[in-house]
């Protein structure tokens, strides 16, 4: 990703807005990638400080903008229409940094609402709503090493992303929230010695509700005040560069929030949002969809986009709920959507918006990581645009997830019969750029944390989620952990208290701890499980077809033919005589073992060399024989390895 300029926030143009400015004009043909530095508050300073408000409301009737700088009269500030753009202005001198302010919006409706501002950098601490006016300062950035690097290939290089929600994974002793500064002196450290090269976190944008957990937003350009100002989070992606650790932010397009002072309804109309209730309406989550065919709000989200990856040092976004923009009908029963115009249920708009997106992001950040949320078959969803895909280049694999977990929540005995949903997941690793993700939805609303979802007494509880996650690190694609995962907690994920830190203090869930920070990096350490994640001959079948045991065995190669061998048994059984086949002559040795006893297992281990006999077994020439430990994974080197385990 190239340099970006050392800027943290914008200053006002000095000239006056008229209605003939480029950007209105690129604004409203949908072509504006930079709008946040023409709409919002901007103060200058200077020998005559004033404040330049500027919105879009093309149907308003009139706008005010009222504030803690006019004792909220509205009257006393009325904004300019510029001609046809739809675009409304302003200069208060009374207007400082810090100031409070909204719109008063006499809409088309006849109505007159208050409205926080849609481009505004700093909203309110929620429950109250109005915008925060940023002052014309420049953040000092010290990531530019980071920011600089030109050999960046996310394809080639091992991402093991640690997702996480800043307002639950610590809290300070009095229960309230750990600020962006505070974070920073210690989550960058905890990531480098866990092993993860990236943190994704949940929404940062500005949301009136805790328990939306930042998925129903207000506020698209504002950091959420929660945790801090602008400047405090820039400090802590800042911090996080400076340890070498990505950041990967949640983004949301596909909807936005009904409350009164935010998008909805905004000048009278239907302004961001579909005129069509049917096209507007998302029931499932009580939301209002994007109109993604109007190019006003392309520019609106497209700039959104790129000013997260621009001004905040951003390396990517997570984009949330993809599946429900392509799909017209997307968790609506019959009656509540309507065909395109070729009578299918996909969302053309969307598509295109999307293209679009990706196509503007690659082509001023061709380093960055866009990944999409996307549940369903859709094809092609990380190809470029120019070969007919969506421009993604990555997906969450989400089918791996649904069956991974199905899988591994079910009891060891009836396993056998549902081996498929252990190795179907393999057949198809390679057609698009997958993540592998183990979410935060996936421990919320009764679905059970990770730890509980394992069958079985205690011990097995513990064996079968270190079983789970060197699955996870060994298969095809990139990672993603929910935060507590690796801690084993008992309890489901509770946006309003802190992780369970105290199960440290336990034998059983710091031995987990242990064995995450040792599988991670492992995998770091190890190209053959990230160097060709998307090539098929970086993996190959031993033994896929093996379910009256519940054992698979595979290969995983780098770019250079070193293999690591991984044998994984879903039983509780112990096979002390087991015959796998390898690929060539010599001797392997076990480089690590889930069941070691230094993780909490058993300690059904393989010491020394395992000499390959020239045996054929499993449509190989040779064969080992080994000990595979219950619920257990193992991982082999051909030659003499670290003997690590």
């Amino acid at each position: 990703m190239p340099a970006r300029p050392e800027t943290g926030r914008e200053t006002m143009e000095t000239v006056r807005l008229t209605e003939d400015h480029p950007d209105f004009y690129l604004f409203n043909q949908g072509t504006l990638r930079e709008a946040w530095r023409t709409f919002g508050s901007f103060h200058h300073g200077g020998g005559n400080p004033s404040t330049r408000f500027t919105l879009w409301a093309p149907a308003a009737r009139q706008v005010s903008v009222t504030g803690s700088f006019n004792g909220w009269e509205g009257s006393r500030h009325r904004m300019e229409s510029l001609g046809d753009t739809g675009v409304w202005t302003l200069d208060v001198p009374e207007a400082r940094p810090g100031d409070l302010y909204k719109y008063e919006v006499l809409g088309a409706d006849g109505r007159t609402v208050l409205k926080a501002d849609p481009f505004a950098r700093q909203g309110q601490l929620r429950p109250e709503t109005a915008s925060v006016i940023q002052g014309s300062g420049v953040y000092s950035w010290g990531d530019r090493v980071w920011m600089e690097r030109k050999d960046r290939d996310p394809f080639g290089e091992p991402m093991n992303i640690y997702e996480m929600h800043p307002g639950s994974w610590r809290r300070s002793p009095d229960g309230g929230f750990l600020s962006w500064r505070q974070l920073a002196e210690s989550l960058p450290e905890y990531l480098v010695e866990m092993g993860y090269t990236h943190v994704e976190l949940m929404p940062v944008m500005e949301h009136p509700l805790d328990g939306s957990w930042g998925y129903q937003i207000t506020g698209f350009y504002g950091v959420t005040s929660r945790y801090g100002t602008p400047d405090d989070f820039r400090f802590l992606v800042d911090r996080l560069h400076q340890a070498g650790i990505g950041v990967i932010l949640d983004w949301v397009p596909g909807h936005f929030c009904r409350d009164s002072h935010g998008l909805a309804r905004f000048d009278g109309t239907s302004l961001y949002e579909y005129a069509d209730p049917l096209r507007a309406d998302r029931p499932q989550w009580g939301t209002l969809a994007f109109d993604l065919g109007k190019n006003q709000v392309r520019s609106f989200l497209i700039s959104n986009a790129l000013y997260w990856l621009e001004e905040f040092h951003a390396d990517g976004l997570r984009v949330d709920a993809v599946a429900s923009m392509l799909y017209l009908d997307f968790g609506k029963d019959q009656g509540q959507w309507r065909p395109n115009r070729y009578g299918g249920r996909e969302d053309l708009e969307a598509v295109e918006f999307l293209r679009e997106l990706n196509r503007q992001v690659f082509s001023r950040h061709p380093a960055a990581l866009m990944m999409a949320e996307e549940s369903t078959a859709w094809p092609l969803v990380t190809a470029p645009v120019h070969l007919g895909g969506l421009g993604f280049n990555y997906k969450w694999n989400m089918g791996w997830m649904n069956d991974v977990l199905r899988y591994t929540g079910m009891d060891p005995i009836y396993r056998r019969w549902h081996h498929e949903l252990l190795t179907f997941s393999f057949f198809y690793a390679f057609s698009e750029n997958f993540v592998l993700p183990l979410s935060h939805d996936e421990v919320v609303h009764g679905k059970k944390s990770l730890l509980d979802r394992m069958p079985g007494d205690y011990w097995q509880k513990f064996a079968g989620l270190r079983l789970l996650a060197g699955y996870l690190m060994t298969h095809p694609g990139k990672k993603l952990l929910f935060m507590g995962g690796e801690l084993g907690q008992f309890s489901e994920w509770d946006e309003n208290r802190s992780l369970d830190w105290m199960l440290l203090n336990y034998p059983a869930h710091s031995s987990l701890h242990d064995y995450y920070r040792r599988l991670n990096h492992f995998y770091l350490e190890h190209p053959q499980l990230w160097e060709a994640d998307h090539l098929e001959e970086g993996f190959s079948w031993v033994d896929p077809h093996n379910p009256r045991e519940s054992v698979i065995a595979f290969l995983r190669t780098d770019r250079r033919g070193n293999t690591l061998l991984a044998v994984l048994n879903f039983t509780p059984r112990v096979h002390e005589d087991y015959r796998v086949g390898v690929p060539e002559a010599g001797s392997w040795r076990e480089v690590l073992n889930s069941d070691h006893q230094d993780f909490g297992g058993s300690g059904v281990i393989n010491e020394g060399d395992l000499v390959a006999e020239p045996q054929p077994w499993h449509n190989r020439t040779y064969s080992i024989r080994m000990r595979v430990p219950p619920l257990g994974m193992v991982l082999l080197e051909p030659g003499r390895g670290d003997g690590e385990s």
